[in-house]
């Protein structure tokens, strides 16, 4: 089934456009011009992933992200002519998976699309993936679920594959480069800043687990258990 996306943005211009490209890549389109309609929307139509621009008349975007994030982990990629890096930092913490700043290619749109899908769409992953362990964490990449011991682990869907990633190499030094690219699907120059909100929302996440996630300065992450161990399929 072909994945349905709601574009949210006030500009009849932007939304035609992003429309045009995201039809011709094989998606449905839905569009709300209001922070209203746009929840409207999503509870009613229920998408597969939300376009959010966050200057909106009435309730904002961010307003509409946290309301949705009370609601569900429906993956949502911010649209927005600010650049400050606050503004990226404060939309990912209310959950937003990816952040594209305008003006933008909408090739590039879609490619994020696609890679946001292709990261939290469980279809897309391979249905007979063993479990991983490290230490006393599991992660079962076909059920989408993370438990520290017995006690479940709520991630958003990119802490997710962060994790899996992270544990499929655990041990490994990974670059903020290799992350975005593995993990994101996408290399953009400057947009490393990601990797670390998410590395922190992770680390919040675990902290009651016996395994880290350690910062290897000037280059990037690693994954580490308890001594001798190693992330390995559950039996």
């Amino acid at each position: 089934m072909e994945a349905t996306i709601l574009i949210v943005d006030d500009e009849p211009n932007i939304v035609e456009l992003n429309r045009l490209y995201l039809e011709g890549a094989g998606y449905r389109v839905l569009t709300a011009r209001t922070g209203q309609e746009a929840l409207e929307r999503f509870r009613s139509d229920h998408p597969d992933l939300i376009v959010l621009d966050l200057m909106l008349p009435g309730l904002d975007g961010w307003g509409v992200c946290r309301a949705i994030r009370q609601e569900s982990q429906t993956p949502i990629i911010m649209l927005t002519a600010r650049t400050e890096d606050i503004d990226r930092i404060l939309g990912l913490e209310l959950g937003a998976d990816d952040y594209v700043t305008k003006p933008y290619n909408p090739r590039e749109l879609v490619a994020r699309v696609r890679a946001v899908l292709r990261r939290t769409n469980p279809a897309a992953e391979t249905a007979a993936a063993a479990p991983l362990t490290l230490g006393d964490v599991t992660l079962d990449p076909a059920r989408r679920t993370v438990h520290v011991g017995a006690t479940p682990v709520n991630l958003r869907a990119k802490e997710f594959d962060l994790l899996q990633h992270l544990m499929e190499n655990a041990g490994i030094v990974l670059s903020r480069e290799r992350l975005l690219n593995q993990v994101w699907g996408y290399d953009f120059a400057g947009e490393t800043r990601t990797v670390d909100v998410h590395v922190a929302a992770l680390r919040r996440e675990l902290r009651n687990s016996n395994v880290a996630l350690e910062t290897v300065w000037g280059i990037g992450y690693k994954l580490v258990g308890p001594p001798s161990t190693a992330a390995q399929p559950s039996r």
